[in-house]
């Protein structure tokens, strides 16, 4: 099987973003009709006045005991397109099954698995074996916390709503309709001088969450992070769309969240269908 660098480094880059960037993202705003709006990010009428912190708040406390989560995602990020599902398993530890167009090849899917801080890249029935923590410590650092903090110091549903409650401008924008589900419609841009001062007021578990959130901003080069959140009737978010203009280009993603609380099982490929990265790198001397 030969995996060209680049595919590797992107799948790498894709997973840990999704996995800890959150999120994650169709291109093109959406409205209560589903059409495109004419421009991303624009002006929207906010047509209620009921506070939209009680609904980010639900959202949080329905997050605290999160077991697991299966989504869609799209969108790009650096000028690479996303697209794929996902289900993601955060306790009792952290495991991952994803199916993703290949950023770098046109047509092709990457079958992703993640299991016991091993990733496998798959693609025409062989896969790449990367030890994350060989590959990419801090990579891996991040996915343990991802699986011991779990509750708000998690990247899921929670942290985005802990992450959109700080922003000065969030709105409720009014009731629309995604997936068939009825949902009220949140936003704010949240820049990394709000989260910032938010801190000051912040309680321990919000502000070590908006701590974390900040030096990924900042690492990424995101000065001002544009929000969307579709919350259903059971105050668990339906979809959450993120933009943001970064140092290597802009990021537009959006995750549609298909159930919570389901059975995530996730098999380590056949040893048959196996290449071991870091075999691989001292057979070819490198």
């Amino acid at each position: 099987m030969r995996m060209r660098p680049k595919t590797t480094r992107t799948a790498v880059a894709v997973l840990t973003a999704v996995l800890l960037a959150g999120g994650a993202t169709a291109c093109g705003d959406k409205k209560a009709d589903g059409k495109a709006a004419d421009k991303a990010g624009g002006d929207r009428p906010v047509v209620t006045k009921v506070e939209p912190a009680a609904y980010l708040q639900k959202v949080q406390k329905n997050s605290v005991d999160l077991t697991s989560m299966r989504y869609r995602m799209s969108g790009s990020s650096a000028g690479q397109k996303i697209e794929g599902e996902a289900s993601v398993r955060l306790k009792p530890t952290v495991a991952m099954t994803m199916k993703m167009s290949n950023p770098a090849k046109a047509g092709e899917n990457i079958d992703i698995r993640l299991i016991d801080g091993i990733m496998y890249l798959g693609s025409e029935g062989k896969f790449l074996k990367v030890d994350l923590k060989t590959a990419d410590p801090n990579a891996a650092k991040q996915l343990d916390a991802l699986g011991n903090g779990g509750g708000q110091q998690a990247e899921n549903p929670g942290e985005r709503a802990n992450q959109l409650q700080s922003a000065k401008d969030v709105k409720v924008v009014g009731e629309e309709t995604v997936e068939g589900k009825k949902t009220t419609h949140l936003s704010g841009t949240v820049t990394t001088e709000e989260m910032r001062a938010s801190l000051a007021t912040a309680t321990p578990e919000q502000k070590e969450s908006r701590e974390k959130s900040l030096k990924q901003l900042e690492s990424q080069g995101i000065k001002s992070l544009a929000m969307d959140m579709w919350i259903g009737e059971d105050s668990r978010p339906v979809q959450v769309r993120t933009r943001g203009e970064g140092a290597q280009g802009p990021v537009d993603l959006t995750i549609k969240f298909l159930d919570f609380n389901q059975p995530v099982d996730v098999t380590t490929p056949p040893a048959d269908q196996v290449v071991d990265l870091s075999e691989l790198a001292k057979a070819q001397g490198a």
